[in-house]
């Protein structure tokens, strides 16, 4: 068994990304700027624009976050994305999900200048990702891509079972697998809530991705010896004394055993998925990849 090291290939990653950015700005252009608007106190996505923040200070993108309180309408938070459509300075912007109720979040992507969407969640940029054209990649379908990638797995003809439809996650990640492309080419079941018996799929899979939210749902009876897994699930566990610890989709203590590969939580597709925001960026400032 071998463990899918996110935050080690994801470092590697920030590398290359802060080589690039430092060989364009000192040929003269400006560094990439990427903002983030958090509406609320979530706790997970605080936690999330903070690590972005961070990653973004480690590589050399100007980092900015617009704060608003959960109160704020949906046509004020329209207005504020119309003035990060607008502005020359911003190469990038993300809105960080979930947004409270009264606010349709369909509406808000929709909002969002698909050529500063470097979440990759507009319909434009999701268009162009169906049918194969150049495009800003959701950043964890296209992290655990990179993933897949960096350990040379290999997916050609292989039976893969994604669990969890959502449109972050499972129904994209579900295309770029079966795209005919490296890594590509896998033959895809997506499993939902109304699947019936979804260890009678993930059993005969050679690549299993856990991308439900529910907490330690993949057992070890529902995965074949040398499946490759990769939990997706990040599930905050109350502990003692307000304390809490992080938990994947995947029984990772009885699962890893039968795996050749398998990515931990954390440090498996988190980090990769932060680092891929940060390469949307950079293809955003200088229209070019990484």
């Amino acid at each position: 068994m071998e463990l899918l090291k996110g935050k080690l290939i994801a470092d590697s990653v920030k590398k290359r990304i802060k080589e690039k950015i430092e060989e364009k700005v000192s040929s003269g252009l400006r560094a990439p700027h990427l903002a983030a608007i958090l509406v609320g106190e979530d706790g997970a996505s605080l936690t999330y624009v903070g690590n972005k923040e961070k990653a973004c200070s480690q590589v050399g993108i100007k980092s900015t976050v617009l704060r608003f309180p959960d109160t704020i309408t949906e046509d004020s938070l329209i207005e504020e994305i119309k003035k990060l459509n607008g502005n020359p300075e911003i190469d990038g912007f993300i809105v960080q999900m979930p947004l409270p109720p009264h606010i349709d979040e369909q509406k808000i992507i929709d909002a969002i200048d698909p050529c500063k969407d470097v979440d990759g969640f507009n319909p434009v940029n999701l268009g162009n990702m169906v049918i194969g054209r150049p495009t800003f990649l959701p950043a964890t379908p296209f992290g655990i891509m990179t993933l897949l990638k960096e350990y040379n797995i290999e997916t050609s003809g292989k039976n893969c079972v994604i669990i969890g439809r959502s449109n972050i996650v499972g129904k994209p990640l579900s295309i770029m697998l079966s795209a005919k492309s490296y890594p590509g080419d896998c033959t895809v079941t997506l499993c939902h809530s109304h699947t019936g018996n979804v260890g009678l799929y993930t059993k005969n899979a050679d690549i299993v991705v856990a991308a439900l939210g529910v907490p330690h749902f993949l057992k070890a009876d529902m995965v074949k010896d040398g499946a490759v897994v990769i939990d997706v699930g990040i599930t905050r566990i109350p502990g003692e004394g307000g304390s809490y610890k992080l938990a994947g989709d995947v029984d990772f203590e009885n699962v890893a055993p039968k795996c050749s590969f398998i990515s931990p939580v954390p440090g498996g597709v988190g980090p990769m998925t932060i680092v891929s925001l940060l390469e949307n960026t950079y293809k955003a400032a200088y229209g070019e990849n990484i």
